[in-house]
């Protein structure tokens, strides 16, 4: 009857069957002649009832091909009932009835809705998953791992008593969408909405108790109203402002990328060619609260790895800004300036040159003739690369001079001034002084160009004995003296010296104190068509930048039928002419939009308050519904976001909190990185040239090998290696990659769910590691936590029925608990608080299966114990724990019922060693419970091999017992002999 049930859900139903004196020829067919008679064999009959619609034909070669293909499909569906036989064979309890009756219930009776009224006077729980992308191509097993833990931490808190707040949105804008749109001619909005439909449904089917009322996108007008209000807000506070920049424009995208997003010189999605170019670029001052998402970053419950990557991203350092003036032909000082920044100024002796961004603005005016082209030239390959690629400390510096030279104002000599691209024009002044004796890059360059290199640092332990490589450590100075320049710092120590440079430059005008940030100001518009508008307009007069009413919001997109980029950098919203022209609304003058969009990072920023007050139309969150339910208590995602999401997120929340729309200062309270689950271990194999297989352990760099994937059933395990089953000697490569299309090592839980069911991923996914941990999936191991599960299900409900269907109800008792199952019951009870409290799921499983093992040697099973344990196991394997507790009795959900709670007396180790004496003498120990009788003590002595020795024969006297302390048991000494045996 399963059998007959799985097939029918894989299968779809045959089409009723016409003999061939009946098949309904069509017009083109009988055209061809008449047909000549063959006979209708079985397999073509199949292929009928499959629903294969077949024609008769006077070509029997065209005949043959229908009916190959007719077997063809027979075959296929043959292989599907084989699949769904299998798929019986290893289901070890009925999930495919039970998960989506669950899901049926908690979707009609709106199990997990967190009313909008709530009882402020319960503890709250918000727990929430980082934004997802609804992607075309779904969920991979990989995804779940995140929402998995969040959901447990939900149904565990709700259990525990506190308002829950746990919903589910997507993150809809973005570049994937509008490409697909590009190339197929689909707007980006169907697209998305399918996508969101797919995510939607895959994670229904896993059982995630999320509050579905409080669904949210940031596509939807109601929702980007307020991103476009809080961009207004900012441009009020001159937070948003425009600028000529220079940015990484992606001609294949028709789009400006941050830095972020462009890696090697190429975009992250795509992989195009990515140049550098000066654009006019709307950015969001984040640099104004630098010091505030550094300082307080120390408060936050965050991994210790991310808030150092804020720390380092931010960049903050101090140190001086210093003049150096240009020099004409003459070797006289121009009325020219070049400015650095350095946090070494105790340096400045050692500066034997200068080095400017090729995007320096002053560049053009000191070049010298002669060097110009040599200049544009490298202008134009530095363009070609990104920040990330140009710093980068392993590249092989480059460079050109720039045929002009400045002065250093501590030597007052001239030094030559060079343009290279490690340098950048976005970080300080886009300019530095090179100090090659103290600073690796410098050195590598001037040794690359032959510039002199002086030393000015020793170290305090002793001196440098060479100029082969930099001393980049603080030290005393030498070499440091001018009386001309007024300046002397010889013999001081790093760090006095740099105070001595900087008060020296600031009194003598050569410079000044200055705290320097890496972090740049956002670069906020993209020059796509899928993304929020920005809501601003620019007068025809002037030109002037105008923000639109808050009356006018939503500012919504405008239809299009092309979404292709211009290719000039003018966003497609251009070509909405319609929409472009408009009337500023404040003085009534003809004006035009911006065409540019905002960012998809934009709508990521604060979907977290969305949540708190999902369908509010009159403002962005109600301050009561703020003040309860932030901040987010925790905040699980991948640790791909460190810098850009949650530092926009942390900026836009910082402002907020200055114009009073939230009450904290930050916006997560604690961040939790899952790590990622790689697909199954791959087993590659190398072979020669001549197509022999050769070790990996002998492979020869120079040689030339192909490499091939190995299955695994021909792959051995020998001690850490695995080898190849046919020939041990060869040793294979076996390693686990991220899962991706291109490897064709992506699992779809779908696919999962199928054969094991909903809980077994969940459960699979929580028991593969530690949750931080990256991990490798494997088959078996999910195998290995469905036949827990299948126990779990046939010790409560007893084994199944001939037919192979389970038994209505259950097999617990109604008797009291014994002594030893209340041990094992609280014991579990307290394993599994505590580990779901640290999110350590793992282990928290390990103790539920240790019971269950303690639970099968037990005769009975108590009805108050099994209750308990299965409200333990509920946060973790939902349908089933639903499933049990009804049939344990129970009407409606358990999402509510208390969680159990340890009794600490169960809790006590309650043996104790007790010492036993034979007439006086320590003869040994045994293990007795606490409160143990005199009899029961003197039976297990009796029954103790070392004891047995004295007392076997040996008549006694009396016992003298004081219990917990010792048992003394004298023998009649007259008639014993003692230790005779």
């Amino acid at each position: 009857m399963q059998a007959q049930h799985i097939h029918n859900q894989l299968i779809p139903p045959p089409t009723p069957f016409l003999c061939h004196s009946h098949l309904n020829l069509s017009t083109k067919t009988r055209a061809l002649g008449p047909a000549k008679p063959f006979t209708v064999k079985k397999e073509f009959l199949g292929a009928r009832l499959c629903g294969v619609a077949l024609r008769t034909s006077s070509n029997d070669g065209r005949r043959g091909r229908v009916i190959r293909r007719a077997r063809g499909q027979v075959k296929e569906q043959q292989n599907q009932k084989e699949a769904a036989a299998a798929v019986v064979v290893k289901r070890a309890y009925p999930f495919h009835e039970i998960e989506p009756k669950w899901q049926r219930y908690w979707q009609d009776n709106k199990t997990f809705r967190t009313p909008d009224e709530i009882d402020p006077a319960k503890p709250k729980f918000y727990v929430l998953d980082m934004f997802p992308y609804p992607s075309g191509s779904g969920l991979h097993v990989g995804h779940p791992l995140g929402y998995t833990a969040t959901d447990i931490l939900a149904r565990f808190k709700r259990m525990q008593g506190y308002n829950v707040l746990h919903p589910m949105g997507w993150d809809a804008f973005g570049l994937p969408a509008e490409q697909y749109a590009i190339e197929t001619g689909t707007h980006p909005k169907i697209t998305t909405l399918r996508n969101i439909n797919r995510f939607r449904s895959q994670l229904q089917s896993l059982g995630f108790s999320y509050d579905w009322d409080r669904e949210i996108s940031t596509i939807e007008p109601e929702y980007y109203k307020w991103t476009q209000w809080i961009f207004l807000q900012l441009f009020k506070r001159g937070l948003a402002y425009q600028a000529e920049v220079p940015v990484n424009w992606c001609p294949a995208l028709g789009t400006v990328l941050a830095n972020e997003e462009v890696i090697d010189g190429v975009s992250e999605r795509g992989g195009h060619p990515v140049i550098r170019k000066p654009m006019r670029q709307w950015m969001l001052k984040i640099t104004e609260y630098a010091d505030r998402l550094l300082e307080d970053l120390d408060d936050l419950d965050w991994p210790e790895s991310i808030k150092e990557m804020q720390r380092n991203w931010i960049g903050r350092s101090e140190g001086a800004e210093l003049n150096f003036c240009i020099l004409d032909n003459e070797g006289l000082e121009k009325d020219l300036k070049l400015t650095v920044y350095t946090t070494r100024p105790d340096t400045i002796f050692g500066a034997t040159y200068l080095v400017v961004a090729p995007e320096h603005p002053l560049l053009s005016l000191f070049v010298s003739e002669s060097q110009r082209q040599s200049v544009e030239e490298y202008k134009d390959l530095a363009v070609r690369k990104s920040d990330l690629e140009r710093t980068e400390l392993q590249k092989e510096k480059t460079g050109v001079f720039s045929g002009s030279h400045a002065r250093n104002p501590a030597t007052g000599k001239a030094i030559p001034v060079w343009v290279a691209d490690y340098v950048l024009g976005s970080y300080g002044t886009g300019a530095i002084m090179a100090v090659p004796a103290h600073d690796t890059r410098d050195h590598e360059f001037a040794s690359k160009y032959d510039i002199p290199i002086h030393l000015v640092v020793n170290p305090s332990d002793g001196n440098i004995d060479d100029l082969k490589t930099a001393y980049v450590g603080e030290g005393k100075m030498v070499n440091s003296s001018n009386p001309a320049a007024g300046l002397d710092i010889s013999g001081m120590l790093s760090s006095k010296a740099a105070v001595r440079v900087t008060e020296w430059a600031e009194k003598s005008g050569n410079g000044k104190k200055k705290v320097n940030y890496k972090l740049r100001d956002w670069l906020f518009a993209r020059q796509r068509y899928w993304g929020e508008p920005i809501p601003i307009v620019f007068l025809d007069e002037t030109g002037e930048s105008v923000p639109i009413h808050e009356n006018e919001l939503p500012l919504t997109l405008p239809e299009l039928d092309d979404f292709t980029p211009t290719g000039t950098g003018e966003p497609p919203l251009s070509k909405a002419e319609s929409w472009v022209r408009t009337t500023d609304q404040s003085s009534g003058k003809p004006a035009k939009r911006e065409t540019s969009t905002m960012p998809q990072w934009a709508g990521s920023c604060w979907y977290y308050l969305r949540f708190m007050d999902s369908r509010n139309p009159k403002e962005l969150v109600n301050k009561d519904k703020e003040a309860y339910w932030g901040p987010v208590d925790v905040y699980v995602g991948g640790a791909e976001h460190a810098v850009l999401h949650l530092l926009y997120a942390r900026f836009w929340h910082k402002v907020l909190y200055d114009i009073g729309v939230v009450s904290t200062k930050e916006p997560f309270k604690c961040v939790i990185n899952q790590g990622i689950i790689l697909g199954e271990v791959q087993y590659t194999a190398y072979k020669d040239s001549d197509g022999n297989y050769v070790s990996a352990d002998a492979i020869d760099t120079l040689g030339e090998y192909s490499q091939e994937i190995i299955p695994d059933d021909k792959v051995l395990k020998s001690g850490d290696s695995f080898v190849l089953k046919e020939n041990p000697d060869v040793r294979l490569v076996g390693r686990a990659y991220k899962m991706s299309k291109s490897r064709g090592n992506v699992v779809n839980p779908d696919d999962v769910v199928l054969e094991y069911g909903a809980d077994s991923l969940r459960l699979y996914e929580m028991f593969m590691g530690p949750f931080r941990d990256s991990k490798t999936w494997s088959t078996s191991g999910i195998e290995g936590v469905h036949r827990f599960l299948g126990r779990t299900w046939r010790l409560i409900v007893g084994s199944p029925l001939p037919d192979g269907l389970s038994r209505a109800g259950t097999v617990v008792t109604d008797e009291e608990p014994s002594l030893e199952q209340l041990r094992a019951l609280h014991r579990c009870i307290s394993k599994v608080t505590e580990e779901i409290e640290g999110t350590r799921f793992n282990t928290g499983i390990s103790a539920m299966m240790e019971f269950i093992n303690a639970a099968y040697k037990w005769e009975k099973h108590p009805k108050s114990i099994i209750e308990a344990f299965v409200l333990l196991l509920a946060p973790y394997a939902p349908h089933m724990a639903e499933e049990l507790w009804c049939r344990l009795g129970h009407s409606g959900s358990l999402a509510y019922e208390l969680f159990p709670e340890a009794n600490p007396v169960y809790l006590k180790d309650s043996t104790i060693t007790l010492p036993v004496q034979i007439n006086g003498r320590t003869r040994g120990t045994i293990q007795v419970e606490e409160g143990c009788s005199e009899e029961d003590a003197f039976i297990l002595a009796s029954q103790d091999e070392k004891l047995l020795k004295y007392l076997d024969g040996n008549p006694i006297k009396k016992r003298i017992f004081v219990p917990g302390k010792i048992l003394n048991i004298i023998l009649d000494r007259q008639k014993a002999n003692i230790g005779s045996r």
